[in-house]
């Protein structure tokens, strides 16, 4: 080997190691850093003379069953997560058997009031507690109608807000396809983009899982679990509008809310077949359009059986043919035809309601009475809370089959919600482990702080190897120069 020749080696060698110590360097400090890849230096032999090395490039590691396995896991912990976020939400609004203002718990008090005033109907005090019982039962029912009116309302927000976000980085990947391809076709080192890539690819999987097709020169396809294209050379356009503040009868069948649009064709956005199931999106999208009508409707189920409950012919002989009872429809009888939504406007009748010029003693006499009657006259008092225990045919299944008291239709309620609650929960726990994991086994093939310490030493000593070598053809020079 001439001098020269180990001259050149050397200083190949000390340029490899420089590269290499840079890229060490950042992968240690982005050990942590969202869509970073580890990267890796290939040198080769020089080709052209055969001496010293020579870097070939960088090579950027990432395993694509681990990076889809993670994706996954993170689109089905968002999707759960929202899922169960509205069950914990319903509970709340609904209560549970311990809680003094569930409607549960608001039935039992109306009941024991009126128990208390048919024991002494001449109390104006007792008369008056029955009254302000039943206005809080109505309240109850109400409250919570409107609780999930504003859970509705911010789903439908969030929708927005989520396809905006969505049309955004979708652009953004499809600009990123274009500078890998340019970058790439000029010999350029694409790997920061392909980072910025991964980044935004797993955005868009959070909002609505993908899969990826790989095209030429370095670009990718992005398409959803139920086969829409996202991104194929061009970005695809969502389109929804906002509603803002929902109301309970408005769903997408009238056309009072907003379907989704995919390049201005409507697609499916719940069910097995929904074009973007999974995800966060499709999880707005079924609070909005499943859960909320289906909780709606049982809630206005309860009010239903109570209004029509003290509306029974036969219950108050003061009360004529179509007229409302003791629990009206905002200050109607129940009809069949009125839109959904009847918890919300369900309230007690004016006529026994002080604060809007009405007489406690009503409750004792008949609603529809003209002098208080008899004031220790308590076949009223008695009848309406007979009424309340009483039970009655229901006009559907979903409280479960026969006749049921007032209060068993709240408990099946409560019931209700507290084991949807539960299965959202556990569900919700399953899928917070799977995605620990998931990001867990991701990171152990990561960036490896203690490896990369390691090849950190080994550059430095090869670097310092090859100085050595500079070091002694400068010795070897002075001396022959000085012969």
């Amino acid at each position: 080997m001439t001098i020269s020749s180990a001259f050149n080696n050397a200083l190949s060698g000390l340029s490899a190691a420089g590269r290499a110590t840079g890229i060490v360097s950042d992968n240690i400090a982005n050990a942590l850093t969202p869509g970073y890849a580890r990267r890796s230096l290939e040198v080769a032999t020089n080709g052209y003379t055969g001496n010293g090395v020579r870097v070939v490039g960088v090579t950027r590691h990432a395993d694509p069953v681990l990076l889809s396995n993670r994706r996954d896991a993170d689109a089905t912990h968002g999707y759960t997560n929202t899922i169960a976020g509205f069950h914990a939400a319903l509970e709340k609004a609904v209560g549970t058997t311990d809680d003094p203002t569930s409607i549960t718990s608001r039935i039992a008090d109306f009941e024991s009031a009126l128990l208390q005033a048919a024991s002494m109907p001449e109390s104006a005090t007792r008369l008056g507690l029955a009254v302000t019982g039943a206005k809080d039962l109505a309240s109850s029912i109400s409250n919570a109608s409107e609780e999930l009116r504003q859970t509705r309302s911010a789903a439908d927000r969030s929708i927005d807000s989520q396809v905006d976000r969505l049309n955004a980085t979708l652009k953004s990947v499809e600009d990123l396809n274009k500078k890998i391809q340019d970058v790439s076709g000029s010999g350029g080192n694409v790997n920061a983009l392909l980072d910025q890539r991964q980044q935004a690819v797993d955005e868009i999987n959070k909002i609505v899982p993908v899969n990826i097709a790989q095209r030429s020169n370095g670009q990718i396809a992005l398409f959803t679990d139920g086969g829409a294209v996202l991104v194929d050379g061009k970005a695809a356009t969502l389109s929804f509008n906002l509603t803002g503040e929902t109301k309970p009868h408005m769903t997408v069948q009238n056309n009072l809310l907003s379907d989704l649009e995919i390049n201005g064709i409507a697609v499916r956005t719940s069910g097995p077949t929904s074009a973007i199931r999974g995800g966060t999106l499709a999880a707005q999208f079924e609070v909005r359009d499943v859960l909320s009508v289906q909780a709606q409707e049982d809630l206005d189920a309860v009010a239903r059986d109570l209004i029509e409950r003290f509306a029974a012919p036969g219950l108050d002989s003061t009360v004529g043919a179509g007229q409302p009872g003791l629990f009206t429809d905002d200050g109607d009888p129940f009809s069949a035809t009125a839109p959904a939504g009847l918890a919300g406007r369900i309230e007690v009748n004016s006529v026994v309601d002080p604060d809007r010029g009405g007489d406690t003693w009503k409750l004792r006499t008949g609603l529809g009475a003209t002098t208080p009657g008899e004031q220790g006259d308590a076949r009223q008092l008695k009848a309406f809370e007979a009424a309340m225990t009483s039970t009655l045919a229901q006009p559907d299944n979903r409280f479960g089959t026969g006749d049921m008291t007032a209060a068993g239709i709240s408990a099946a309620l409560l019931s209700k919600v507290a084991s949807d609650n539960s299965t959202s929960s556990r569900a919700l726990s399953f899928a917070s482990a799977n995605k620990a994991e998931m990001t867990r086994v991701e990171q152990e093939n990561g960036v490896d702080t203690d490896a990369e310490v390691q090849n950190l030493i080994l550059v430095e000593q090869a670097y310092a190897a090859n100085a050595r070598v500079i070091q002694v053809v400068d010795e070897l020079m002075d001396t022959l120069l000085r012969l």
